[in-house]
């Protein structure tokens, strides 16, 4: 007999528990670098896009890793960001340019290293608002630019 999964199990707040387990940090978010903000944005943005793959289905790995890998790329991501600068407040707007601005020692193999920054400075805002424990935000911010681009996809 097939069991139902109820979704009225809700996730906690994913840092928190990590926190309960491991400890909290002794940096708030504004003290991280914007490549340590990026570091940790570039997880979210990814797990957040296997998310949404893995919902689409069974299938094969390859093809997950194929639709994923197509919208983390810096290319998607500056693309993304395009379509969303708009809706970045004040606040977010300087992380996002603090981490778009940061120097870093590496580039993209396969990227412009315009779109490489573009990325970056997302990616330090996504780990910026997730250390702030505002995933909210950060996940109608995500959904805004898939929805705004052609990147969401559909089906495996």
């Amino acid at each position: 007999m097939q069991q139902n999964w109820k979704r009225e199990a809700k996730m906690g707040d994913f840092l928190s528990d990590v926190e309960k387990y491991f400890g909290t940090s002794k940096l708030r978010p504004e003290q991280y670098s914007a490549l340590g903000l990026a570091y940790i944005g570039d997880g979210v943005y990814d797990l957040i896009i296997r998310t949404i793959v893995i919902e689409l289905g069974n299938g094969k790995v390859k093809n997950f890793h194929r639709l994923t890998s197509g919208i983390v790329k810096a290319e998607s991501q500056a693309k993304l960001v395009k379509e969303i600068l708009e809706l970045f407040s004040e606040d977010e707007l300087a992380v996002y340019r603090h981490g778009r601005n940061a120097k870093s020692a590496t580039s993209a193999k396969n990227a412009s290293i315009n779109d490489y920054r573009v990325a970056t400075g997302f990616e330090a805002l996504l780990g910026y608002l997730y250390l702030r424990h505002e995933m909210d935000r950060a996940l109608s911010l995500v959904k805004a630019g898939l929805e705004r681009t052609d990147l969401l996809p559909t089906k495996l």
